[in-house]
Formats: C-alpha cells, structure tokens, sequence
C-alpha cells in the first residue's frame, strides 16, 4: 500500500505533472507565474481544492455514483464540487488576504475551470482509485502543479531583470520557458510505470 501510494506521488509530481507533462491547467500557469508571490498563492489554494475535490468526488463516486449506476453523470457532479470549493477559497483568500486576492485577480475563480483539477478527479475514478490514493493523487497533483508554478515565476522574475531582446519579452519568452521547462520534466518519464 505504502509503495503505491509513494508511486502515486513521485508520479503526480515529476513524472506526470499535470502542466507539464499532461498539458492541463496551461492557463493559470502562464497568467499567474509572473511573480513568485501570486505563484506561491496560486500553488497553495490548487493544492487545496485538488487535494479536498479528490477527496470528496472518489467517496461520490464510490458510495453514490457507482452503487447507482450512475457514472455518466460524474463530469457534472465533479464540476459542482469543484466550483464549491473554489468559493470556499475564494471566500477565504479575500477575508485571509485581500493582497493576495487581489494579485490572483481573475485566475481564483478560474480554478472552478481548471481542467487540471477536473482531469485528476476523473483520472482517479478512471483508474479506480480508493479514497486515500485519490486523496494523495489530488494533494501530489497539486505539489507538482506549485513546484512548476514556482520554477516558472523564478526563471520569469530573472528574465524581466536579464535584457531579453524585445521580440521575446512577454508571452514570447513565456512559452519558449515553458516548453524547455516541458522538455525537462519528460526527462522523468522513464523512471516509473503506473
């Protein structure tokens, strides 16, 4: 039990990051990873909701949905608990601090449509996970998703001091990092096999 969960981890992590291995979440990561601050807030509010919807959806899916045959409805239900829980961050983040809320600005409630946080719920009920390898899939994913999001906003913040030539600077230099940072994640692709 122990080894799968630990398998479950180092793959969620570095193996099969869900922005940079699996392209999912590419919205936030690009729009928040400017400053290491709203990175690290984005990181922690992600991991969050990832760990707490993998949680509730794999007890939905296997006490609810499953016994009722009712599968075809798990896109819906996962939205809805995804959505709940975003307000719930959001509630928090703006009364915890409004500095932070404020530098997330339109990417908080964005995570309600973060396909990454979608895609590890139904991921988890497609390999038909137990509640605790859900749980610590969706609390790895989420590490993973920080760990990009900090590297991203560090190699970022140092590229605005550096004098990039003016046809990179932005978006431009933004993709090429990202897809570097991609090319050195999928070096981790041969080290375990789910």
């Amino acid at each position: 039990m122990l080894e799968k969960l630990f398998i479950i981890t180092i793959s969620a992590i570095l193996i099969n990051n869900f922005v940079l291995s699996r392209f999912l979440g590419i919205c936030p990561f690009m729009g928040v990873s400017k400053k290491l601050s709203s990175a690290t807030g984005m990181g922690f509010a992600v991991i969050f909701v990832l760990t707490i919807a993998n949680a509730i959806t794999a007890l939905i899916n296997e006490y609810f949905l499953i016994p009722l045959k009712m599968g075809f409805l798990q896109t819906v239900i996962f939205i809805l608990v995804i959505a709940s829980l975003v307000q719930i961050v959001e509630i928090v983040v703006k009364k915890v601090s409004p500095a932070l809320y404020e530098a997330l600005g339109i990417y908080l409630p964005l995570i309600t449509t973060n396909c990454a946080i979608l895609g590890a719920a139904l991921l988890a009920a497609f390999k038909k996970y137990t509640f605790v390898e859900s749980t610590v899939m969706g609390f790895a994913s989420g590490v993973g998703f920080l760990l990009a999001l900090i590297i991203m906003s560090g190699i970022r913040e140092r590229l605005d001091i550096e004098g990039v030539p003016s046809v990179f600077r932005g978006t431009s230099i933004a993709f090429i990092v990202a897809a570097l940072l991609s090319l050195s994640f999928l070096g981790f692709s041969g080290m375990i096999v789910e």
